[in-house]
């Protein structure tokens, strides 16, 4: 299976300029691949990937900067071109509302630049990536690389730091196997809690640092209209900070929770959420995209393949409704927290009601 490591790298300012440079090219070939993809879709004519990459040596020579680039860098930037083409077209075919067709990249919108085959064009020696055109990068190796590196990515974060990832082929490192499972429901004023009544508190990231942003984003607007470009430059980089380490926590927080569960139970029921079309209030919308439970899931699945668990998804409709005792719908409002049933007198917390009829369903699809 594939699996990523991701370093931290620190650049020299020449590597910096370098590298900020590639992007800047790599930018003007997907621009430039759009455009000729874009023409033949809006003229019926054909212009697929291979199609495209012949165009590279006249770029190339009408362009000697490109030359700057690895070959196989620049070949990726079309793949990635190709790539939001099939998406496109797999969207329209599904006939998606918003079918999101490919768009330009701005100055300063391309940030990533990835290596397709490992050793060529850039190669690990023990702290050090010796990267073409660029020299020797110091990595802060936290963690070993595991297994055999096939791609690499470099990446330039809003805050101007620079990260590296491998993907890299591993054999997958089972856990024993568990006698317990567990159906997981998600909420707002718990993080999670599970069928057999455990809740982890929501942590709420956004809302702590959000004075911190209010108080950025004024002094930011404040030079912004009194023309003083270099603060404003200034304040808007501690805003891209603080956004950052928001992320990270909550990056490092669904890690965390996803292990535990992911080395405790042997099948993990979730509920199949779409928080993009949840909330009824701005505020709501706002506590749902701080609490991010897609991304809980994500790394559960992730790291469940490895570890030889299983995760299900099921429809959410009516699991907080279900008396998860005698199956009776009851209503009730997200105001109210504790389930009663009018029907068989089960009282039972909200949460824990609908985690028990996530666990249900979860069983009753595996068995299928």
């Amino acid at each position: 299976m594939r699996k990523t490591f991701k370093y931290r790298i620190y650049l020299q300012n020449g590597q910096r300029r370098i590298l900020n440079t590639m992007l800047e090219e790599c930018r003007w070939v997907y621009n430039q691949t759009l455009e000729a993809r874009e023409f033949a879709y809006k003229n019926r004519t054909t212009c697929g990937l291979y199609d495209t990459q012949a165009m590279l040596p006249n770029w190339k020579a009408t362009r000697p900067s490109l030359k700057l680039v690895h070959s196989q860098v620049l070949q990726n930037v079309q793949v990635r071109v190709d790539l939001a083409f099939q998406a496109f077209f797999r969207r329209v075919k599904e006939g998606a509302e918003e079918v999101g067709y490919p768009r330009f990249k701005g100055k300063g919108r391309y940030d990533s630049i990835t290596y397709p085959q490992y050793g060529n064009g850039v190669r690990l020696e023990g702290n050090r990536l010796i990267v073409s055109k660029v020299g020797a990068v110091h990595v802060v190796l936290h963690r070993p690389v595991e297994g055999a590196p096939k791609t690499v990515t470099l990446r330039r974060a809003r805050t101007g730091k620079w990260y590296v990832s491998f993907s890299c082929e591993v054999e997958p490192s089972r856990l024993p196997a568990s006698p317990h499972v567990v159906g997981v429901d998600m909420g707002l004023e718990s993080f999670l809690t599970t069928s057999n009544g455990e809740q982890v508190d929501n942590p709420r990231f956004y809302r702590r640092d959000e004075a911190d942003l209010k108080r950025v984003q004024k002094l930011k607007d404040a030079a912004k209209n009194a023309q003083r470009w270099n603060e404003n430059r200034r304040r808007k980089q501690a805003l891209a900070h603080i956004h950052e380490r928001i992320a990270h926590r909550r990056d490092d927080f669904a890690h965390k929770r996803s292990r535990e569960l992911v080395a405790r139970f042997q099948v993990i029921a979730f509920e199949e959420l779409e928080p993009q079309q949840m909330g009824r209030s701005r505020g709501m919308r706002k506590s749902i995209r701080d609490v991010a439970w897609t991304q809980l899931i994500q790394h559960t699945c992730a790291k469940a393949e490895e570890a030889g668990r299983t995760v299900v998804l099921v429809n959410p409709r009516n699991t907080s409704k279900m008396c998860s005792s005698c199956g009776e719908l009851v209503e009730k409002d997200l105001s109210v927290r504790v389930h009663t049933c009018p029907h068989c007198g089960l009282v039972l917390d909200r949460d824990q009601n609908a985690a028990i009829n996530i666990l249900r369903l979860g069983l009753q699809a595996l068995r299928l």
